[in-house]
C-alpha cells in the first residue's frame, strides 16, 4: 500500500488513547502522522516539568491539561485529524460511556491498578474490540527484550513485561518511545485489516 492509500484507510477510523503521558502522547503523535482520522485523548493530569523528559508537550505548556496541550500539538502537524479530549480520571462507568464507538483502544497508564481497571472494563463490556496495553518500559538499554504479544482473542501487550517504574528505574524517553510506537503500529497494522 502507498502512504496515500494508508493513510485514506486509517482516516476512517477512531482511536482512545486512555492516558497521555510518556505512552499515550508519542503514541498519539505516531498515529496523527499516519492519518488516523479521530483521536479520543482520555487523562485528568496537567503538564508538569518533569513530563518534558519523555512526553511530547513543550516548556509554555506546563499547566496545562496534558490533553489540550496534546491536541494543539497533534493539530500542529496535521489539522485535519478529528480530536475530542476529556479531562477525566477514567473509571468503568466512563469506560462504557467514552469507548463504545471507538475501533480500537490504547492504554497508556502508569498505575498497574488503572490497568487493570481498564482491562477488565473493556473484556467485560467490549470483548471483541481490539485493546493494546503497555507493560515494562522502564530503564534503558536491553532493547532485545521489547516486544508485543498478543494475551486474548483482541487484547495485546507491548514492553518487556519485566521492568517496572520505580525511584531507581524511571521511565527514559529511548524506551518509553520504543514501546509507544509499538502500539501505534500495532494499531495501524490491526486497523489496515479491518473494513469499515
Amino acid at each position: 500500500m502507498t502512504v496515500a492509500q494508508i493513510r485514506k484507510h486509517l482516516s476512517q477510523f477512531t482511536i482512545a488513547i486512555a492516558g497521555c503521558g510518556g505512552l499515550g502522547s508519542n503514541a498519539a503523535v505516531a498515529l496523527a502522522r499516519a492519518g488516523i482520522g479521530k483521536l479520543l485523548l482520555v487523562d485528568f493530569d496537567l503538564v508538569e516539568p518533569s513530563n518534558l523528559y519523555r512526553q511530547y508537550f513543550f516548556c509554555d505548556q506546563i499547566g496545562t491539561f496534558k490533553t489540550d496541550a496534546l491536541a494543539e500539538n497533534i493539530h500542529r502537524i496535521d489539522n485535519s485529524i478529528e480530536l475530542e479530549t476529556k479531562n477525566i480520571k477514567l473509571d468503568e462507568l466512563a469506560v462504557i460511556q467514552l469507548f463504545s464507538d471507538v475501533d480500537l483502544v490504547i492504554e497508556a497508564f502508569d498505575q498497574a491498578a488503572e490497568k487493570q481497571m481498564l482491562l477488565e472494563a473493556m473484556l467485560v463490556n467490549f470483548p471483541e474490540k481490539p485493546f493494546i496495553m503497555g507493560n515494562g518500559m522502564a530503564g534503558y538499554g536491553n532493547f532485545e527484550a521489547i516486544k508485543q504479544l498478543q494475551w486474548d482473542k483482541q487484547v495485546y501487550i507491548c514492553g518487556d513485561f519485566t521492568n517496572e517504574i520505580s525511584e531507581d528505574n524511571p521511565p527514559l524517553a529511548p524506551r518509553v518511545g520504543i514501546v509507544a510506537n509499538m502500539q501505534a503500529n500495532l494499531a495501524m497494522e490491526l486497523l489496515l485489516k479491518m473494513s469499515k
